[in-house]
């Protein structure tokens, strides 16, 4: 095609999509294109504060004129292009699925706009602006322009609180410290509305239950000159005396198995304890539970704060559905309160089934049954206990015309508690019960021509909140104990020369304590366009135990327990994410992850199942699973032979994806992941295992894109990844792209 051509093509297409925007509008109608601001100031600010005023007042404008990508209505005009379908079908979906209407503009609009944006003007301290507004129309398009003139911006110079000798007053003293409204800060309504809740919070913390913002007036002076303005709080003459009192609460009852048609004037007897009136007729719940998970207790001051807590304890427990809480004033005199909690019960058993299927580009295929039942309130004191029972068989090919069969079956049981369960005594003033956790489980696992492991494990420990964002976990103890049995013949002459394969299934010994804090800003309420994930993980084995034994193997002196040998190992690993909302439907997420586990005194080697691995669809997705690294080292082609997992102790992985929704519940991604594994000390088998100075030119990086089908409560991902830098290839041929050399991941979740 000619470049003068091209040109012409390219007008056309864009006069195409001009007269399409419109195609659907009718007589007397325009298509909305949005607003224009000329903002004028009497004196000089920063471009940046001009730019905060715009987006200010442009949020408050309404409508929102049709999206846009790329600068092109693609909604829109889908839309118009669908036509009038009069039945269901593509076209229907398309116009009523996929497409946006027009946004039409009108004066009406525009002028009531116009109020708003003066009234918004003045409430942030341009008490002498104006708004002018005209518009233009062309082309059956039409765009409103607001002139604006702030005038100068009024700041704050004194603000006083209530003086007189009363004692709401004197509380109200107490808490000017923190004001909002502070001197030098520019004029806001809102701030003055946020300073007046703030302080009503305060006083409920303090027993003044009948207190209401409405009942404190900001009176501001705004003659003072030099545009600035004196702000005076006062409480309202016609405030009623029990908005002054501080209340204390009398009774506290609760109705344990409260429901709809419950009469809670029944005669059944209630159990007093500790000063609680409990009605619990079934005896569902020990009374010890209500007084070890209510604030509120008879006799205290009325405090908001301990109101909230209490609910959200009562509902992070778990086994109630419903929870409501009703006041009720009892002693007009003396100013108490009846608290009454109405407890609905949940569900006390679930039983759940997970069945997954499996097939890999490494002639894996198979699948999986996980059955899971779940009874709350085990021992009547809000325990949850978690049984599961999980089975699976997994055939591979591994080269050569052999085959095995692999299959597993396991057990795994947990008891938590909504307390903690230690010789100390713990004070815990959180919304989020803490939780004590035990844990034992057990697998059996067959490779039919190769080997037999049985694996048991125990842990006992704490899970505790501090906010929705925070979690902590800690086990003081943790037992694992895996016992290799039936190895074939011919599989051990390959554990005899594979140091690798050796350690997968070597008899091992785990025992001691370990740690893991998350943060995690997505599980807040409030929306962010940045949120953050970070996640630390420390894990001991036997450290005293080998301290104190004089545990070594370079000197033969290995010691055991139970006839087996103990691991002693210190492991960490860090994982942080940051996830940057580009727009409703899309988002830039990214993750930097790694750790390092170091193997001494009565072990050489880390234990395999605590080691770090590399490839796969939840990691560098360009690789097989557990096949990348490390180091340098190459295992071979997976496709042509059974390659063993690569464990490392050493691990460092970067990844970034950008997602979009596509429409409906299609998404879609492009990514790149890079990263590897090494060893820590050098290992015979593997050469160019070891982490090194050089390690930066050993990392592997693949590219990729993928589709996301994404169902709130379930995502199914495909992911097409090629790598275009494979640290085993000789230098300077190391970056490289060959479509052919493609991965296709399967997989339930966003990798991270």
């Amino acid at each position: 095609m000619k470049p003068g051509r091209g040109i012409y093509f390219c007008c056309a297409a864009l006069f195409l999509v001009a007269c399409s925007e419109t195609k659907s509008l009718k007589e007397g109608q325009y298509l909305y294109k949005g607003p224009v601001f000329h903002i004028n100031t009497p004196e000089k600010i920063s471009r940046r504060k001009t730019a905060e005023i715009k987006t200010q007042l442009e949020s408050l404008l309404r409508p929102k004129p049709n999206g846009k990508f790329l600068g092109i209505p693609f909604k829109l005009l889908i839309y118009n292009w669908a036509g009038e379908p009069k039945r269901k079908g593509l076209s229907y979906w398309l116009k009523n699925k996929v497409g946006e209407p027009p946004v039409l503009g009108s004066m009406s609009a525009f002028e009531k706009n116009r109020t708003i944006l003066q009234n918004r003007l003045e409430n942030i301290g341009y008490f002498q602006d104006s708004v002018k507004l005209d518009t233009v129309i062309a082309k059956l398009k039409i765009q409103d322009i607001y002139t604006v003139q702030t005038g100068y911006q009024y700041k704050i110079r004194n603000v006083t609180f209530p003086d007189d000798s009363s004692a709401l007053s004197r509380e109200i003293q107490k808490y000017k410290k923190q004001t909002l409204l502070k001197t030098g800060i520019p004029y806001s309504l809102d701030l003055i509305k946020n300073e007046r809740v703030r302080i009503d919070s305060r006083l409920k913390e303090n027993g003044y239950y009948n207190f209401s913002p409405d009942y404190l007036l900001v009176l501001v002076d705004s003659t003072v000159g030099d545009h600035q303005a004196d702000m005076r709080m006062i409480v309202l003459k016609s405030t009623p005396e029990s908005a002054k009192a501080v209340y204390t609460i009398n009774d506290v009852v609760i109705f344990a198995n409260f429901a709809i048609n419950t009469d809670t004037a029944s005669t059944v007897q209630p159990t007093i304890w500790q000063g609680y009136t409990i009605y619990d007729p079934g005896q569902l719940f020990k009374p010890s539970l209500f007084s070890n998970t209510l604030a509120y207790k008879p006799g205290s001051t009325y405090n908001i704060k301990d109101q909230n807590l209490s609910l959200s304890r009562l509902i992070n427990l778990g086994v109630f559905k419903f929870v409501k809480l009703n006041f009720k004033e009892v002693d007009s005199v003396n100013y108490k309160l009846n608290t009454y909690y109405y407890l609905t019960r949940a569900q006390k058993r679930s039983l759940v089934f997970q069945v997954t299927g499996l097939t890999e580009s490494d002639n894996s295929y198979g699948g999986a049954l996980t059955l899971s039942l779940r009874n709350k309130n085990t021992f009547r004191g809000a325990e949850l206990f978690v049984a599961s029972i999980y089975g699976g068989l997994e055939t591979q090919n591994l080269g050569g015309g052999q085959f095995t069969n692999i299959f597993k079956f396991g057990v795994d049981l947990n008891l938590y508690f909504p307390r903690i369960i230690s010789p100390l005594t713990i004070h815990n003033d959180r919304a989020f019960m803490p939780k004590t956790r035990i844990n034992l489980g057990y697998q059996f696992y067959n490779s039919t021509n190769q080997y037999t492991l049985n694996s048991f494990k125990t842990s006992y420990g704490y899970v505790w909140k501090r906010s929705e964002e925070n979690e902590n976990q800690l086990n003081l103890i943790t037992i694992n104990y895996v016992n290799p049995t039936n190895i074939t013949p011919q599989f051990q002459l390959q554990l005899d020369t594979n140091l690798t394969l050796a350690r997968s299934i070597q008899r091992q010994f785990i025992i001691g304590p370990n740690f893991n804090y998350t943060y995690n800003t997505q599980l807040s309420p409030v929306k962010r366009n940045h949120n953050f994930y970070f996640n630390a993980n420390l894990d001991l084995s036997a450290n005293i135990i080998g301290i104190a034994t004089g545990a070594n193997y370079n000197t033969g002196n290995v010691k055991e327990i139970f006839n087996t040998p103990f691991s002693q190992y210190i492991r960490g690993e860090l994982d942080f994410r940051y996830y940057l909302n580009l727009g409703p439907t899309t988002v830039l997420a990214n993750r930097i992850t790694g750790g390092m586990g170091y193997a001494y005194g009565n072990s050489t080697t880390m234990p395999f199942i605590k080691e770090f691995f590399a490839g796969g669809p939840n990691d560098i997705r360009a690789f097989q699973s557990n096949t990348l690294g490390p180091g340098t080292y190459y295992a071979g082609n997976r496709d042509t032979a059974y390659i063993a997992d690569q464990p490392g102790d050493i691990k460092m992985e970067i990844n970034t994806e950008l997602r979009f929704k596509v429409v409906s519940v299609i998404n879609w991604a492009f990514f790149v992941d890079a990263g590897n594994i090494w060893t820590r000390l050098a290992d015979t088998s593997r050469p160019g295992s070891q982490f090194t100075p050089q390690f930066y030119q050993q990392i592997a990086v693949g590219i990729g894109t993928g589709l996301r089908l994404d169902f709130s409560i379930l995502v199914i991902r495909f992911d097409l990844a090629v790598p275009v830098c494979e640290p085993w290839r000789p230098s300077g041929s190391k970056w490289y792209f060959d479509g052919r050399n493609r991965i296709l991941n399967f997989a339930i979740g966003y990798p991270f």
